[in-house]
C-alpha cells in the first residue's frame, strides 16, 4: 500500500524546505514585542561571549585569584597575566630563590624559570636573563631553555595536573586522588646515605645498630648534580614552600622541588601550609628536597648499591632522592632532620601520636605497627595534636607535620571512621585498588601493596586541635603488642625503666600461617623509631626523662598483645579493657592505685583498674600453665638483654652513672 497520501487522503504529503520554513511561525524579537505571560517557559537568553577560539573561552572559565598581599608602598599586588603590574615582587623573588635552589654546582647561574603551566596560554612571570657572553661550548640544552615553576599550587590545580599528565592517577568516589607510587611501594632503608663529615662523624650514631649508613661529600654532589640536570631537563617542576613544626619560634622553612603532582599534593598535606603572607616573605629555605624519584641514579656510583638512593647532607641542608617515587621517603627524610636539627636547640624529636584532654593534659602515645598507637590516641573525648611526630619543647608539645599518613589496609567505617571520613577531595590515596566503573576502593585488596596509604591534612580529623600544640605532657604511654603474653596489661615506671623500654622499642609480630609457622617474633626499633633516629638512642632516652622529670609526667607500659598464653594458645586483650586502661591513665586515677612487682622484669602492676577483670592484670595467672609462662617471660627477658648489649658501650655524661641506671632497669634473672 502506497504511504504518500496524508492522513485524511487529501493529497501529496512531500513539499519544498523553503515551504516548511515558512510554515513555522517566526518568533518576533523586535522592541516593543509584548512580553510572554509568565506561564510560558522562557529559553534563559545572554549577550554573545566575546571569544574567538575554544581556547579563549575555557581562559574565561576560571577566575583570577584576588591579590591578598599589600605591597609595601600601599599599592596592590599585580595578577599575572593581567594588564598594569604585570609581577608581583614576591613572584620574581620565588623565582630567583628556586633558580638559585636548582644551581649546578658546574655553572655559576641557576637555570632559567617561568611561573606558571607550560600549556597556558596566559603571560607569565620569569627570572630576567641577560646573556653577558655567547654560550659556552660546553652548555647544555636544559641551559638554552625556560623551566616552568608551579609554585605552591592549590590541591584542584595538582588534581588536574596529575589526572592530566601522570598515568594511573584518578578520582574516587569519595573524592580522594588515588595514585601510583612504581616500582617502590614502600620505603627503601638500605639505600639511605648520610653525608659523613668531620661534624656528623663525631655527631651521629654510626656502625652495628645505626640506620646512618654513610657517604662522603663528593658522591651525594654526584647525585645531587644528577637530580638537579634531571629536574632542570623538564618543561615544569613543582615547587613546595613549606614549614616544619607548629611551633613558630622553632619551624623550619622547607623547600621541595618535585616532578610529580602527586609528590607535591602529598607535600601539601604533610607539611604545614603557609598563609599568603607568610609566602610573601617565606625567603630562602633552611632545608630543600630535590625529588628526581622517577629518574634513578648511577649504580657505578661508589656508596650505591642500587639505582635508588635517598641522600640527606646536613651540612648542606640538602635532600636527594634518585630512584624511588614512593613518597613518604620525603615525609621521614625531613623527620630524620628535625631528629637532628631539634636535640641542638634542646628540644627533643618524637616518633609518638599526641592527644590532650578538656582540662589541658596531654598524653604522648609510643608505638610500633599494630601497638594501636593510631587506634588509642584517636579519641573523641581528647583532641589530636598529632599522630606521628612531634617535638617537646620548653614550653611544651607541638606537632611537627601539617598532616596524617594513614595505613588504609582492610580499613572500615566502623573501626576507624575518623581515617574514613577523612579520605576526600584533597586527600593522596596511595597505590589501593577500586572499581574501574564507580571508582569505589577496596581497601581489604593487596594487588599493589599491603602498604596503602591515605595522606591527608590534619584538619581533615574534626578533633584536631589547630594549630597543634599543648602543654607539658603528664603521661608517656609506650605500648607494646606482646605476642608472647607474659607482659602485664598496664605497668608503672619509673625514669629509669621508661628510659630503658623507650630505647628498646619493644614489639612482637605473628609470623602468621606462612608455612605454617605460628611462634610470635620479638621486634625492637630504639625510640620507637630507629629508622629515624640520628642521634645515639640514648641521647633521646636522656632527654625524655629530663623532661619528664622537670614536669612531673608519669611512665606506663601498656601491652595490647596476649594474655592466658602466647600467640596461638592464649586470647588477644580486648580493646575495651585497653580503652578503659588509656582512660584510668588519662584520669589519674591509676596513680592512687596500689601496686605490686613482678619477677624478672620487676614491673608494677597495679591490684585493680575500672572495668578490667583483676585476673588478667598479673599475667602468671591469667596462665593455666604456670611452668610454660615462667620459660615463656625467661626467653622474652633474654631477646631484650640480647638487643640491648648495643647500647651498652655507649655513656651518658662523664661517669656513666646514667647508663649503669637504664641497665639496672630491665630484665634481672
Amino acid at each position: 500500500m502506497a504511504g504518500n497520501g496524508n492522513e485524511n487522503g487529501g493529497g501529496d504529503f512531500s513539499f519544498s524546505a523553503a515551504a516548511a520554513r515558512d510554515a513555522l511561525p517566526r518568533i518576533t524579537t523586535e522592541k516593543g514585542a509584548k512580553t510572554p505571560t509568565p506561564s510560558v517557559c522562557q529559553d534563559d537568553t545572554a549577550p554573545p561571549v566575546n571569544f574567538q577560539t575554544i581556547d579563549e573561552l575555557h581562559s574565561l572559565q576560571k577566575k583570577r585569584s584576588a591579590p591578598t598581599t599589600p605591597l609595601r608602598d600601599g599599592g596592590v599586588a599585580g595578577v599575572i597575566g593581567t594588564s598594569g603590574p604585570t609581577t608581583p615582587v614576591s613572584a620574581e623573588t620565588m623565582l630567583q630563590s628556586v633558580s638559585a635552589s636548582l644551581a649546578s654546582l658546574t655553572r655559576e647561574t641557576g637555570p632559567k624559570l617561568i611561573r606558571g603551566d607550560p600549556t597556558s596560554l596566559a603571560k607569565v612571570a620569569h627570572v630576567p636573563h641577560t646573556p653577558t657572553s655567547p654560550p659556552a661550548a660546553d652548555v647544555s640544552d636544559s641551559g638554552l631553555k625556560f623551566t616552568h615553576v608551579l609554585h605552591n599550587l592549590s590541591p584542584a590545580e595538582l588534581y588536574e595536573q596529575a589526572i592530566k599528565y601522570e598515568k594511573g592517577s584518578f578520582v574516587t568516589s569519595t573524592g580522594a586522588l588515588a595514585t601510583l607510587s612504581g616500582a617502590k611501594t614502600g620505603r627503601s632503608p638500605k639505600d639511605k646515605r648520610v653525608v659523613k663529615d668531620e661534624t656528623t662523624a663525631a655527631e651521629l650514631w654510626w656502625g652495628k645498630g645505626s640506620p646512618n649508613i654513610e657517604m662522603d661529600e663528593q658522591t651525594f654532589l654526584v647525585n645531587r648534580e644528577r637530580a638537579v640536570d634531571y629536574l632542570n631537563s623538564l618543561d615544569k617542576v613543582f615547587v613546595n614552600d613549606q614549614y616544619l613544626n607548629w611551633d613558630p619560634e622553632n619551624r623550619l622553612k622547607v623547600r621541595i622541588v618535585s616532578a610529580r603532582a602527586y609528590h607535591s599534593l602529598f607535600m601539601h598535606n604533610m607539611c604545614i601550609r603557609p598563609t599568603p603572607e607568610e609566602l610573601e616573605n617565606f625567603g630562602t629555605p633552611d632545608f630543600t628536597i630535590y625529588n628526581a624519584g622517577k629518574f634513578p641514579c648511577n649504580r657505578f656510583t661508589h656508596y650505591m648499591t642500587s639505582s635508588t638512593s635517598v641522600d640527606i647532607n646536613l651540612g648542606r641542608r640538602e635532600m636527594v632522592i634518585l630512584g624511588t617515587q614512593y613518597a613518604g621517603e620525603m615525609k621521614k627524610g625531613l623527620f630524620g632532620v628535625m631528629h637532628y636539627l631539634m636535640p641542638k636547640r634542646k628540644i627533643l624529636s618524637l616518633h609518638s601520636g599526641c592527644n590532650m584532654g578538656k582540662n589541658g593534659d596531654v598524653a604522648l602515645f609510643f608505638g610500633l605497627s599494630g601497638t594501636g598507637k593510631t587506634t588509642l590516641s584517636t579519641d573523641h573525648n581528647r583532641y589530636l595534636i598529632g599522630d606521628d611526630e612531634h617535638c617537646w619543647s620548653e614550653t611544651g608539645v607541638s606537632n611537627i607535620e601539617g598532616g596524617c599518613y594513614a595505613k588504609c589496609i582492610d580499613l572500615a567505617r566502623e573501626k576507624e571512621p575518623d581515617i574514613w571520613n577523612a579520605i576526600k577531595f584533597g586527600t593522596v590515596l596511595e597505590n589501593v585498588v577500586f572499581d574501574e566503573h564507580t571508582r569505589e576502593v577496596d581497601y581489604s585488596d593487596k594487588s599493589v601493596t599491603e602498604n596503602t596509604r591515605a595522606a591527608y591534612p590534619i584538619e581533615y580529623i574534626p578533633n584536631s586541635k589547630i594549630p597543634c600544640v599543648g602543654p607539658h605532657p603528664k603521661n608517656v604511654i609506650l605500648l607494646a603488642c606482646d605476642a608472647f603474653g607474659v607482659l602485664p596489661p598496664i605497668s608503672k615506671l619509673n625514669l629509669a625503666q621508661t628510659m630503658y623500654h623507650f630505647i628498646s622499642g619493644y614489639t612482637a609480630l605473628v609470623a602468621g600461617t606462612e608455612e605454617g609457622v605460628k611462634e610470635p617474633r620479638a621486634t625492637f626499633s630504639a625510640c620507637f623509631g630507629a629508622a629515624f633516629i640520628m642521634l645515639h638512642p640514648t641521647k633521646y632516652a636522656a632527654m625524655l626523662a629530663e623532661k619528664m622529670q622537670a614536669q612531673g609526667a608519669t611512665g606506663w607500659l601498656v601491652n595490647t598483645g596476649w594474655s592466658g598464653g602466647s600467640y596461638g594458645s592464649g586470647s588477644r586483650i580486648k580493646l575495651a579493657y585497653t580503652r578503659k586502661i588509656i582512660d584510668a591513665i588519662h584520669s589519674g586515677s591509676l596513680l592512687n592505685a596500689t601496686y605490686r612487682k613482678t619477677d624478672i622484669f620487676g614491673l608494677e602492676i597495679p591490684n585493680e583498674v575500672e572495668g578490667v577483670p583483676s585476673d588478667i592484670l598479673e599475667p602468671i595467672n591469667a596462665w593455666a600453665d604456670k611452668d610454660a609462662y615462667q620459660d615463656t617471660l625467661l626467653k622474652l627477658a633474654r631477646l631484650f638483654r640480647n638487643n640491648f648489649e648495643t647500647f651498652t658501650n655507649h655513656k651518658i655524661g662523664d661517669d656513666g652513672n646514667l647508663t649503669e641506671e637504664i641497665l639496672a632497669a630491665g630484665p634481672n634473672f
